[in-house]
């Protein structure tokens, strides 16, 4: 059975030192379910004036960890839910994906840049995630990612 995204305001204390307030979107595990909460997310960002390249960064991340939550972490599996908790504001975007599955040592993932990898059309995305986002940090034994990205200030 599929179950529709759940997207409201909510109260959280996502990490002490962020803004309290902040929304939070259930959705089924199946690929098709990222895009709404994918979706409202880069709206928000958008609406409070994230440039181009820091939408980009967002975009990609969303779309890594939502996937990689949906796929790698429920499997796939109907009866398990991602959570979404997000906070946007004039500074900063807050992210928060959990999945149901079994979790992960994120440590213990290969290394994508050794040249034995490179051939492997997976395992990059915690790369990506690096790469683009402020911040990123594994919890919960790899069953919640939590992640920032600073509004990079525009001069003019």
């Amino acid at each position: 059975m599929l179950r529709a995204a759940v997207c409201a305001s909510t109260t959280s204390d996502v990490m002490p030192n962020n803004d309290p307030a902040f929304e939070t979107c259930v959705i089924g595990s199946a690929l098709r379910e990222i895009e709404q909460p994918k979706r409202r997310i880069l709206d928000a960002v958008q609406q409070h004036s994230f440039d181009d390249s820091d939408i980009f960064a967002l975009q990609l991340a969303l779309e890594e960890a939502l996937t990689n939550a949906v796929k790698h972490g429920n499997c796939c599996d109907p009866k398990k839910s991602v959570t979404i908790q997000y906070s946007v504001n004039n500074k900063r975007a807050v992210i928060v994906v959990r999945d149901e599955g079994a979790g992960f040592e994120p440590g213990e993932v290969p290394d994508p840049t050794h040249p034995d990898r490179l051939p492997v059309p997976n395992g990059r995305g915690i790369m990506l995630l690096r790469a683009y986002m402020d911040e990123i940090e594994y919890r919960d034994s790899g069953r919640e990612l939590y992640m920032v990205k600073l509004r990079r200030q525009v001069d003019g």
